[in-house]
C-alpha cells in the first residue's frame, strides 16, 4: 500500500532532472535516517510484546486457520502493483480486514510478520521502515480499521466494512507520508542536502495520498465481498 518516492539512484545522490520519480513497493532502507527509526524501534518493541500478550489471550484456536488465511491474502495483496497512470503503482494491504475480523491487536501482529517476511525473503521494504510500516499501517491502520467499524455497525454492516477498510489505507499513507517529507529536515549534509529521503512535505503527501484515495475504495470494496464470504461461512458451520 504504502508508495514511497523511488528515486531512480540512490535517495542520497541528487536527481538529474530535479523530478521526483514514480512511487515504488514498500520503504527501502536508506530513506528513513536513524534519528527517526531508532525511536520508532522503542515503540514498536513494546507494542509487539504487548500484543503477542494479548493475542496469546484472545484467540480462539478454532480462528487459528482462518487468521492464517487472511494473513496470507494480505501478504499476496501487498505484493501485487497495480499500474495507474502517471507511472505510479499501488497495491491493496488487507489492514481493514484483519482488524475487523481478528481485532487491533492480532492485526498488527499479522501485518508485522507480513512486512519482515516481505523484507527478508524478497527485498520488499526494509528492516530499518520495518517499525514504521508496522506502526503505520499495523497499529494506527488496525486501530482506524476497528474503530470505524464499531462505531458505524449498526448503520449497516457492510458500509461499516467498507469505511473501516477504505479509512484504514488513508490514515496509513498519511503516517507514512508524513514521516518520509520529514525526512529532510530531520537529516542534512552541512549545505542542507537531504542525507536520506530526498523530497518534503509538499511532495510526499499529494504523491502518496492522492493515489491511495484510489487504493482505498478498490480495497474497501474487496473488504466487503471477503468479510460477506467469511461471515456466511462462518454462519454455515455454526448451523
Amino acid at each position: 500500500m504504502i508508495q514511497p518516492l523511488c528515486p531512480v539512484v540512490y535517495p542520497r545522490d541528487p536527481l538529474p532532472t530535479g523530478i521526483p520519480p514514480p512511487p515504488c513497493m514498500h520503504i527501502p532502507d536508506g530513506f528513513i535516517a536513524p534519528q527517526f527509526y531508532l525511536p520508532l524501534y522503542a515503540v514498536a518493541l513494546p507494542a509487539w510484546t504487548l500484543a503477542l500478550r494479548r493475542v496469546r489471550r484472545n484467540l480462539d484456536e478454532r480462528g487459528i486457520p482462518l487468521l492464517a488465511v487472511v494473513t496470507a491474502l494480505a501478504f499476496v495483496l501487498s505484493m501485487i502493483a497495480i499500474p495507474l497512470p502517471g507511472g505510479t503503482t499501488v497495491h491493496a494491504t488487507g489492514i481493514g480486514l484483519l482488524a475487523v475480523l481478528f481485532g487491533v491487536w492480532t492485526a498488527f501482529v499479522s501485518l508485522s510478520l507480513v512486512f519482515l517476511m516481505q523484507a527478508l525473503l524478497f527485498g520488499d521494504g526494509g528492516i530499518t521502515a520495518l517499525p514504521l510500516n508496522a506502526l503505520a499501517m499495523g497499529l494506527a491502520g488496525s486501530a482506524t480499521a476497528a474503530g470505524v467499524f464499531h462505531l458505524l455497525r449498526g448503520r449497516g454492516e457492510s458500509l461499516a466494512v467498507f469505511l473501516a477498510a477504505a479509512l484504514a489505507v488513508l490514515v496509513a499513507a498519511l503516517l507514512v507520508a508524513l514521516a518520509l517529507g520529514l525526512q529532510p529536515l530531520i537529516a542534512q549534509r552541512a549545505d542542507g542536502t537531504p542525507l536520506f529521503f530526498p523530497f518534503g512535505l509538499a511532495i510526499t503527501l499529494p504523491a502518496v495520498l492522492l493515489p491511495h484515495l484510489v487504493v482505498a475504495v478498490g480495497e474497501g470494496l474487496l473488504t466487503v465481498f471477503i468479510y460477506r464470504f467469511v461471515t456466511r461461512l462462518r454462519g454455515a458451520r455454526q448451523g
